[in-house]
Order: structure tokens, then C-alpha cells, then sequence
């Protein structure tokens, strides 16, 4: 579907590696102005460059999402830059440490829930007021098959991706009536920067992720980014609330 997002304004959170930056190469593509909130601000400009090199239009905002006043800047930036914003892929998250239940430190548990999902809530609570204000938009949060199903080793990761499902289907019930679609999509292993800071240093941690995949392999930064263009297209016009499963059949075992 080229062009499907054309003319139309995306703003991606967490958009310098993997799964963010494969999202704003494919609104870029898809004819959509690109903005950019990221905390980390050369991976950020590396995004942007790679855009513009594919002959998009994109621009970065240094963006804590943990932080309102940041979030707010975000959103006013892009509003005051294209005039609107049509598209919202609330991605930024970190993976936290692996460890049980009894042994998440308390810091690891505050980290990973600030920006997970008190990051994707102010996103989308800023993206919503603009939403409201111009009559309509969509947003897609990024959330996990550990929001879905139980992932041993990581308590704070799965409650904090299960909120981001529950937020985004809440959500959705109050707009739908009001113009702005709410989605998510819940990838499982994919291959990313994340996912390798973990399978350097053990080897057999990935052949694991390949085998509990019936698909036997890793998912893809792309093949998730193209699952976010079509919830933000007219082709999904009628999705709402959905969070959608990524997974090469993890889930469904």
C-alpha cells in the first residue's frame, strides 16, 4: 500500500535503533512527515539521517518519556512544525533486568514501569488532547506477548507491558466515538539492539527464543514496523482497542 499514510504527520517515541527506526523509515515511505522523540540524541539524528537518504522528511526532539513537560514539548513541537499529528507509535521501553519476582530490585520495578507505561500514558495523554483538538488520529502503542502470557524472569517487563494492552484497550472504549483509533501491537522475540544485549552474552538465551517460536526464528524490526503502518492506515479503518499478536505463533501454543 504506498502511500498510504501520505501527507499525513507520525510521531514515533524511542525511534534511534530496531523496531523505532524500522517504523520511521516505513512512515517515511509511506509518504507520512516523520517526527522523532528520543532521549538518546545521535542514534536519534542517525534515524533522521536515514530517512532523509530514502527521501523522507523527518526531524528529532529530545524526549524523556518519562518526563510531562518533555512529552508535552513533543507533541507542541510537531504541532507547531506540520501544523497537526495524525499518527502516534508510542514505542519507547526498556527490557530491565532478567530476574525473579523475589529477586526484582525495587529500582529495576520503578524503572522498567516509568518508561513502559507511565511513558506510554503521557504520551498518549498529550497525543489525545491534539488528537481531540483536530478531530481525530491514531495512536499504536508498543507493548509485548509478555503483556499477554507469563515470561518468567521478568515481572516488572510483563506488568508493565500487560498495563500498556489494558491502557490502550481503555483508551480506545473512551475515543472511539470521538475520532481516534487506539491499538497495540505485541511482538514476540525480534531481532533488535534490545534483544541482542541480552543474547551476546548467552548464546543459548537466543537458540531458546528461535525454538519457542514455531516459526523458528526471530521476528524482524521491519515486519513489526509494517503491522504499525496498516493500524495507522485507512485499511484498518474499522480496528480499535486490538492488540495485535507478532509472534511466529508463540502465543498460541
Amino acid at each position: 500500500m504506498p502511500g498510504s499514510l501520505k501527507g499525513r504527520v507520525a510521531l514515533i517515541t524511542g525511534g534511534s535503533s530496531g523496531i523505532g527506526r524500522a517504523t520511521a523509515l516505513a512512515f517515511a515511505r509511506e509518504g507520512a512527515r516523520v517526527v522523532i522523540g528520543n532521549r538518546r540524541v545521535s542514534e536519534g539524528e542517525e534515524t533522521v539521517r536515514r530517512v532523509k537518504a530514502a527521501g523522507g522528511e523527518a526531524m528529532l526532539v529530545r524526549t524523556d518519556v518519562t518526563k510531562a513537560a518533555h512529552i508535552e514539548m513533543l507533541v507542541a513541537k510537531t504541532v507547531e512544525t506540520h501544523g497537526r499529528l495524525d499518527c502516534a507509535f508510542n514505542n519507547a521501553g526498556v527490557t530491565g533486568d532478567i530476574a525473579r519476582t523475589a529477586e526484582c530490585t525495587e529500582e529495576n520495578w520503578d524503572r522498567t514501569m516509568s518508561v513502559n507505561l507511565k511513558g506510554v500514558w503521557l504520551a498518549m495523554k498529550y497525543e489525545i488532547l491534539q488528537m481531540l483538538k483536530q478531530g481525530g488520529g491514531v495512536i499504536v502503542n508498543n507493548a509485548s506477548v509478555a503483556g499477554l502470557v507469563g515470561m518468567r524472569g521478568g515481572p516488572a517487563y510483563s506488568a508493565s507491558k500487560g498495563g500498556v494492552v489494558q491502557l490502550t484497550r481503555t483508551a480506545a472504549l473512551e475515543y472511539a466515538k470521538l475520532g481516534i483509533r487506539i491499538n497495540a501491537v505485541c511482538p514476540g522475540f525480534v531481532s533488535t539492539p534490545m534483544t541482542e544485549d541480552h543474547t551476546s552474552a548467552n548464546p543459548d538465551l537466543e537458540a531458546w527464543m528461535k525454538k519457542v517460536q514455531p516459526m523458528g526464528r526471530l521476528g524482524t524490526p521491519e515486519e513489526v514496523a509494517e503491522a504499525v503502518v496498516w493500524l495507522c492506515s485507512d485499511a484498518a479503518s474499522f480496528v480499535t482497542g486490538h492488540p495485535l499478536v507478532l509472534d511466529g505463533g508463540l502465543v498460541v501454543q
